[in-house]
């Protein structure tokens, strides 16, 4: 699942993890194995000391009503870190065969221990409150314990100690303090910077850190790394999500797991991504590109920055990186559309420019007709659209906002008497639903192959018309637009011209 762990109304999360590469034994080497019997044994005091946590914070809730959910419940989220960590040592690839079917057996372990402890619990302290016998009918536990194994276990008499038990978090400070993989994701690079402010005195440095399990091998052997110290960007898509769901089978709450992908990643690609992992059954699925805009904790920008004596480093925004309150710059390479509006006021000319590699709304220029209409209004509106389109808010959020400015007076007169003005209720409403008409074509064109392409017709004209592909030696035919303006072709001779800006071509 997602990084949020969606829980109930006054309920709180008590998690506690597993540091997986700790019960490695002979590490790195061919002998090297897994010892089950001390992993059984944490996972029992692990949901053991849970519990006991639960009974030893209720009175620290803040509202009385997070106190009852706590008692009620006792729900506990015993996870995993380290677990990239533990594969390498055992000399698995991340995302292969061998490494899933290992981590499918380890997890249906630890969730059968954890039920279990839980159940001896229940024996002796009682069930959660809330408890119903209706959980014995619940899915995953029949498909981690037989009806015997149940009777055995006397969890139809007792039933079970805690509504919930297993939750893969993040661990994200926890595996940086320790220096191993954070939860069940892979590594993301063999060293990778660091970015802290509270440390700083409020300074935001970046830190060059090595990972431990790398570190550890090149100290004991003094040689290169084998092939299955491989990181996240080593790793496919596909074996990401065969991972994910193999851990779902065995997890009754969340998993924390971002899927990273490369920057030439297609929407394509993406596309497949998401339905494969809703193939595989996942309750949901996280991803992050790289390059996006907006950079990720961990970053592995090599671009030269000035150290100091103690090997940290002053941070400074890349291209790549988008602070909160920063800007980007929109590029002259920009693709500019344009429509002409109609308002109560008379005409509006509605320029937009797009970023050429994703679509994305960058800029507008907005300039009133000869008739009417306040031009220093228009102007500060475009700027404010393009400032909020540069910050990084998508064009749909922007344009949500232009159509709550309700209802123009000449807006609406003008609409009853002539009858001609663009979609929308005001101007700031028509200049929304302009741009995201000419987002949605800019999109379109994105993603098509070369070709003919279909385009609305012009103000005048009817029907379909066609735009000409310079790369193709088409015949043009009547009702063709100039592929430069837009304007409409005129035919004279066997050849078609365009007499706003020149174009001219003969069949």
């Amino acid at each position: 699942m997602r990084k949020e762990q969606p829980l109930p109304k006054y309920a709180a999360c008590n998690l506690g993890s597993i540091n997986l590469s700790e019960f490695v034994v002979n590490s790195f080497k061919d002998t090297a194995f897994f010892d089950t019997a001390g992993f059984i044994q944490a996972v029992k005091t692990a949901i053991r000391g849970l519990d006991t946590v639960l009974d030893e914070n209720l009175n620290n809730h803040a509202l009385p009503e997070q106190r009852k959910m706590a008692m009620n419940y006792r729900n506990v989220g015993l996870g995993v870190m380290g677990m990239h960590d533990m594969l390498i040592k055992l000399g698995m690839k991340y995302g292969s065969h061998e490494s899933i079917k290992f981590i499918d057996s380890l997890m249906d372990l630890m969730f059968r221990s954890a039920v279990i402890e839980s159940s001896v619990l229940a024996r002796e302290k009682g069930a959660f409150p809330a408890y119903s016998k209706d959980l014995l009918k619940s899915k995953i536990l029949k498909e981690h314990l037989t009806d015997d194994e149940i009777i055995n276990l006397e969890i139809d008499k007792y039933g079970i100690r805690n509504c919930s038990l297993l939750s893969i978090a993040p661990t994200g400070s926890l595996g940086t303090m320790l220096n191993v993989s954070t939860g069940c994701e892979p590594l993301f690079a063999l060293y990778y910077n660091r970015k802290t402010e509270s440390l700083n005195g409020n300074t935001e440095k970046t830190y060059k850190v090595y990972t431990g399990v790398a570190k550890e091998y090149v100290n004991k052997y003094d040689d290169k790394l084998p092939d299955y110290f491989i990181t996240s960007a080593d790793i496919s898509w596909k074996d990401r999500i065969d991972m994910q769901s193999i851990l779902q089978k065995h997890i009754d709450t969340a998993i924390s797991s971002t899927v990273n992908l490369p920057n030439n990643t297609s929407q394509k690609e993406i596309e497949r991504l998401y339905l494969y992992a809703w193939e595989k059954g996942l309750k949901g699925v996280t991803i992050f590109r790289d390059g996006c805009k907006r950079a990720g904790i961990l970053t592995t920008d090599t671009s030269k920055k000035s150290e100091s004596s103690n090997d940290s480093i002053e941070s400074k925004p890349t291209d790549n990186e988008l602070k909160r309150g920063m800007i980007i710059k929109a590029d002259d390479n920009c693709i500019g559309k344009k429509r002409t509006l109609v308002t109560g006021c008379g005409t509006l000319h509605c320029e937009a420019f797009f970023d050429p590699d994703t679509g994305e709304l960058l800029e507008t220029y907005l300039s009133k007709g000869s008739q009417g209409g306040c031009n220093n209004f228009m102007v500060g509106l475009s700027r404010m659209i393009s400032l909020a389109a540069r910050g990084g808010l998508d064009i749909y959020s922007i344009v949500d906002q232009l159509k709550s400015s309700g209802t123009c007076p000449s807006y609406a007169v003008r609409r009853a008497t002539k009858k001609d003005t663009s979609p929308g209720s005001c101007c700031p409403v028509a200049v929304g639903n302009a741009l995201i008409d000419m987002y949605k074509e800019m999109q379109q064109e994105l993603n098509e192959e070369p070709g003919e392409r279909e385009v609305k017709p012009q103000r005048g004209h009817r029907g379909k018309m066609k735009v000409i592909n310079e790369t193709k030696n088409v015949s043009i035919a009547e009702g063709a637009i100039c592929p430069i303006c837009g304007e409409p072709l005129q035919a004279s001779g066997g050849c078609f011209s365009c007499p706003n800006d020149g174009y001219s071509k003969c069949d």
